[in-house]
């Protein structure tokens, strides 16, 4: 069931967003509603916010059943077809993904790029080692694929950045105050 499936990714994705130490919500959002140039309705599955109102589009709908038959199937010949038909099943959704255009939505300051997440690490592995060409073509379509490990990495290094951002304007409110004592001191001598 592609809707099941659909729906266990984006249960990975969100156990994901939950371990990189982000918050729901405030460093991310789920199931954003935006509209495109032409008034379109588009729901990316996470958008991840940055400091200076900068977003990361994150989409998870793959499709695994090829792959799910090529993990079971014992005959080889089933075996190699059921890899081509997840290896175009990935491919689709790449150029699909890529013609959304999610760095041209209103309300989103998203880089020219958006994150695909594959739920199954053997999964991308299968697709990727195979067809080599395939990592060329979903980066120049402004894709970037990614696993939960990959994506726990870029998303770790995230909430560092937002750390190091709410540190900032901390001693920037603590400057201020002490500003203002000394002001208050300084007339009050």
């Amino acid at each position: 069931d592609k809707k099941m499936q659909g729906n266990w990714g984006e249960v990975i994705l969100e156990r994901v967003l939950e371990r990189s130490g982000l918050r729901k919500g405030i460093e991310y959002d789920t199931q954003g509603s935006y509209r495109d140039e032409s008034n379109q309705l588009l729901r990316p599955d996470v958008v991840v916010h940055l400091p200076d109102s900068r977003n990361l589009v994150i989409d998870s709908k793959v499709s695994l059943l090829a792959y799910q038959q090529f993990a079971t199937e014992e005959d080889e010949t089933a075996r190699a077809e059921a890899l081509k038909q997840h290896i175009e099943a990935v491919r689709n959704h790449i150029r699909s993904l890529s013609e959304k255009d999610y760095s041209q939505l209103h309300g989103l300051h998203s880089p020219d790029f958006v994150f695909l997440f594959m739920p199954i690490e053997p999964a991308f592995v299968a697709a990727f080692q195979q067809d080599e060409n395939l990592f060329a073509e979903a980066f120049e379509r402004k894709i970037i694929v990614v696993t939960p490990s990959t994506l726990l990495a870029t998303l770790r290094t995230v909430e560092n950045i937002w750390r190091y951002e709410r540190q900032s304007q901390n001693a920037r409110l603590i400057a201020d105050r002490a500003s203002a004592v000394y002001d208050k001191l300084r007339v009050f001598v």
